[in-house]
């Protein structure tokens, strides 16, 4: 008979019948493939094991069910295909009426509902909050939109004594607010047409009525990277290409973007996407109260950007002089400056140039950079632009006198 030192033999046999037993479990959860889809929570798999929660999962997927609880939290499934029925107005009022929405399907619009109801039976008022988290292309900034959606409708679905016009307005403007922040901070990667480059934080607030009374938005890190550098096969921001694509002769003319002009900051330009729609994005900026003549001003400022990036600098004879410009970009400065309302001299200074202060007398160098550091300084220059100038100014103007702010707050890269 085999010998054994400390019981290690007997545990390892143990350790084996255990596992073979837990393997059991498993395939004989799994054997019963036609009952998977009906798990509408996963705390009611058994066992739980990455295999069997995965497999449920792709079960309902199958059967159009994109939806599932996992206690307290919805896990969602990106469809990949449009389903009207799925966010109708109809199945909003379904689950705002319910006694119970936690008993129907798992659904976004029942964490929505269950949310408010929290709101409202609350004595004093507490706060309450909603985490959309995922990977790229799980669909997040969907999700938020339907939610936006979803308390919009039902903060503004019975009459304010503030008068309902304020609560429409306040509607309109917080959905508004979705194609304006899309347009200039989400671009399409190679794994989604819109993911979304920035972060944000909604915050709704609602009157002792329970009815909707202002808004806030916040931005933080802006993936201001993407101005100047954009990976194989992906895109810059959205607005980019919607002013290069939707400008009028007019605007064209003005803002100095020939059709069929070539932009080095502008790849894969003849991909059309439904995010490429620039009157959905004026649109949404004229009832965020952006006046035309700021609009204008914000495209000016994009469309310098472009011409911006189009500059290149060749290395000079004598380095002790500025790196010379190319001779088919030399046409790029002087636009560049009009468009950005900056002189040629001091564009090419702050390119060309690197200012020094050292010495207890703070003497004043300047030294030629290196065409390496003269395209830093060009990239450099293009990301600052964007995230203060268009994308922060653009946004902190989109206020009424309902208090609908966006507020931005960092940016990255």
């Amino acid at each position: 008979m085999p010998k054994q030192e400390n019981g290690q033999k007997g545990d390892s046999v143990i350790q084996n019948d255990l596992s073979e037993s837990f393997e059991e479990e498993v395939r004989a959860f799994l054997s019963d493939e036609e009952k998977l889809h009906l798990f509408d929570d996963l705390t009611k798999v058994n066992p739980v094991t990455t295999t069997t929660v995965l497999r449920c999962l792709q079960a309902r997927y199958r059967v159009n069910l994109f939806y599932t609880n996992a206690g307290c939290s919805l896990v969602a499934l990106n469809p990949f295909q449009p389903f009207s029925c799925l966010y109708s107005p109809e199945l909003m009022r379904e689950y705002h009426v319910a006694l119970r929405p936690q008993d129907l399907k798992p659904h976004i619009f029942a964490v929505a509902e269950q949310t408010y109801r929290n709101v409202q039976n609350q004595m004093d008022p507490v706060n309450q909050s909603i985490i959309v988290s995922g990977e790229s292309g799980a669909g997040k900034t969907w999700t938020s939109r339907c939610l936006m959606k979803f308390y919009a409708s039902v903060a503004a679905s019975v009459i304010s004594p503030k008068g309902n016009e304020t609560v429409e307005r306040i509607e309109r403007r917080v959905l508004d607010s979705n194609p304006v922040m899309e347009a200039f901070g989400n671009a399409c990667t190679l794994r989604n047409n819109n993911s979304s480059r920035f972060g944000k934080y909604i915050q709704l607030q609602l009157d002792r009525f329970h009815h909707l009374s202002s808004a806030s938005i916040q931005t933080f890190l802006l993936e201001k990277t993407r101005v100047a550098y954009q990976a194989p096969n992906e895109r810059n921001f959205h607005i980019f290409y919607q002013i290069t694509k939707g400008a009028t002769a007019e605007e064209r003319l003005e803002w100095n973007l020939p059709e069929g002009a070539e932009y080095r900051w502008l790849p894969n330009p003849e991909r059309n996407l439904d995010e490429d729609s620039f009157e959905v994005t004026r649109a949404a900026m004229c009832h965020l109260g952006i006046e035309r003549c700021t609009q204008s001003n914000v495209f000016k400022v994009l469309s310098g950007l472009l011409h911006l990036g189009n500059i290149q600098f060749s290395n000079p004879v004598d380095e002790s002089q500025p790196c010379d410009l190319e001779d088919k970009t030399k046409g790029f400065v002087k636009t560049t400056g009009d468009l950005l309302k900056i002189p040629v001299e001091e564009l090419l200074e702050s390119l060309r140039i690197r200012t020094i202060t050292a010495g207890k007398q703070q003497q004043v160098f300047k030294k030629p950079c290196s065409r390496a550091e003269c395209e830093t300084r060009r990239d450099c220059l293009a990301k600052v632009i964007y995230a203060r100038e268009s994308f922060r100014v653009l946004l902190s103007r989109a206020r009424d006198f309902c208090s609908f702010q966006v507020t931005p707050t960092g940016t990255a890269g």
